[in-house]
């Protein structure tokens, strides 16, 4: 018989940045905060390296930084939404430095700001060069330790628990000696981060493959946007799994892409050249490689002596590889980094089920439409977070009992090497219909085999969605429809509402 128990506050399903900003703004409202690994281990928010992205310049203004957001995301962003995150951004840098969060200064004391593509001005805080995320992280990390209304445990979050109404009652996890448990809640937000993993090549940590996301639709939650994958452009392609990350620092410092000859080829695809959006980057890297042309980043001149102090993760990366980037290009190829779409919310985080809120990279807030701009994602989690986590203290549990649950059984090892070579082959950089549908027929095909395995149910709403688009937009490209159709509309998807696979 599984066990159960009631927590007399709120339930937190993930710990990276927007989790643990949700935990800290409950306060003083009890949360217990579960995840599959220790504390800033395997999340998401703890491998950034860019910075988080803030009008903090005397130059600069919220009006400006949501433009940018909104032109980036190629006509899919909420302007209420992208207003309401950058107005809030200044405040949320402020807050995290405040915890302890070591942002670099100039000598003047104000922030150092990077320029960093599709900004119209240098405005992404950096740490310590590319160490935002892991910094950031440690001291969010130690706040939330410290804080006495919130609780940590190690769990697997197996399925959501709803009661007769559909409200969203708690969670069915799976504890580390491997004991299944029924948690009750007042309500659960969701920060489970992405769905990278999903792809052979990712940048994201191993476990960080949607499943947040499939919990939430099979509840009957509404999902938007699943098709918008950003794949970052320079991942260094090094043969490892994650793939290191290239940071665009990088390029916001100077750094150049060019081909196997030492010749730049940005120019040829962009105005804005090596700082031209990730989308618009990642196709020219996939089409370079694809022509047998490669495409290296070379930061010797632009980085040079000063690689290891200035950007140490990405040489550590390096010298892991055997090659040093003082000396020679970085080789680099897109890699599967960011998800768009997600459980679609309000801007207080509201899901369409009562009792469900979800935010950071598993939620849809509808401020990155159709390509996030670059360092927007740590800023969201943080601005979202904390708004969700100040809303749901008014929270009131019900106290209505679960209904029983199915759990999703999980996909074998060699089974999921296979969906993840078919999501890179076929709902990649480029996608087209019969890739789509290929890849579609392979989806159903595990699950015939394996059962309705979450990875599955991600992958199901991402390459579904990717076939209804019948156009390019963003980080969805199709040649096969290369355009952009008119008017801009979202996807809006209940997993019921979708026809069997065939």
């Amino acid at each position: 018989m599984t066990a159960r128990e009631s927590f007399d506050g709120v339930l937190i399903l993930g710990a990276g940045l927007a989790g643990l900003s949700a935990a800290l703004a409950l306060a003083p409202r009890k949360a217990l905060v579960l995840a599959p690994a220790p504390l800033t281990e395997g999340c998401a928010s703890s491998w950034a390296q860019g910075g988080v992205a803030a009008a903090l310049s005397p130059d600069d203004d919220p009006e400006r930084h949501a433009a940018d957001t909104v032109a980036a995301g190629a006509g899919l962003v909420d302007p209420e939404a992208a207003a309401f995150l950058t107005r809030e951004g200044p405040a949320a840098v402020h807050r995290l430095a405040a915890l302890g969060a070591p942002f670099d200064h100039e000598a003047g004391g104000g922030f150092l700001l990077s320029l960093e593509a599709a900004h119209s001005r240098p405005r992404v805080a950096r740490v310590k060069g590319d160490q935002a995320g892991h910094e950031i992280m440690r001291s969010v990390a130690a706040a939330a330790r410290a804080g006495p209304h919130i609780a940590f445990r190690q769990a697997h979050a197996l399925a959501l628990l709803q009661d007769a109404s559909g409200r969203v009652r708690g969670a069915l996890v799976e504890t580390p000696d491997g004991e299944h448990r029924e948690i009750l809640a007042a309500a659960v937000i969701l920060a489970t981060g992405g769905l990278g993993g999903l792809y052979a090549v990712t940048t994201n940590p191993p476990a960080v493959r949607g499943e947040g996301l499939a919990l939430a639709a099979l509840a009957g939650a509404r999902i938007a946007d699943p098709e918008f994958v950003q794949f970052h452009p320079t991942a260094m392609a090094v043969a490892t799994d994650p793939a290191p990350l290239a940071s665009e620092a990088l390029r916001g410092e100077g750094a150049r892409l060019i081909d196997a000859n030492g010749g730049p080829f940005m120019a040829r695809y962009h105005a804005q050249g090596d700082l031209a959006p990730r989308d618009i980057v990642a196709r020219a890297i996939h089409r370079q490689i694809a022509l047998g042309m490669g495409a290296l980043l070379d930061c010797r001149q632009a980085i040079g002596e000063h690689f290891p102090e200035a950007f140490p993760a990405v040489f550590a990366a390096c010298q892991a590889a055997g090659f040093d980037p003082r000396l020679e290009p970085i080789p680099v190829a897109p890699a599967a980094h960011y998800h768009m779409g997600g459980v679609m919310t309000d801007r207080d985080g509201h899901a369409s089920l009562p009792g469900l809120y979800a935010v950071g990279e598993c939620a849809s807030t509808g401020v990155h439409g159709a390509n996030r701009l670059a360092s927007n994602s740590l800023l969201e989690a943080a601005v979202f977070g904390t708004r969700a986590g100040q809303v749901a203290r008014g929270e009131i549990d019900p106290a209505t009992p679960p209904l029983p649950v199915q759990v999703s059984p999980n996909l074998p090892p060699e089974a999921f090497a296979a969906l993840r070579q078919a999501m890179s082959r076929d709902a990649g950089v480029v996608r087209d219909r019969p890739g789509l549908q290929r890849l579609l027929g392979e989806i159903e095909a595990l699950r015939a085999v394996h059962g309705q395995a979450l990875v599955l149910v991600a992958a199901r709403l991402i390459a579904e969605a990717a076939l209804a688009r019948t156009e390019s937009r963003g980080a969805h490209y199709r040649p096969d429809f290369p355009c952009m159709a008119s008017p801009a509309r979202r996807t809006v998807l209940t997993l019921a509402e979708l026809e069997p696979a065939a």
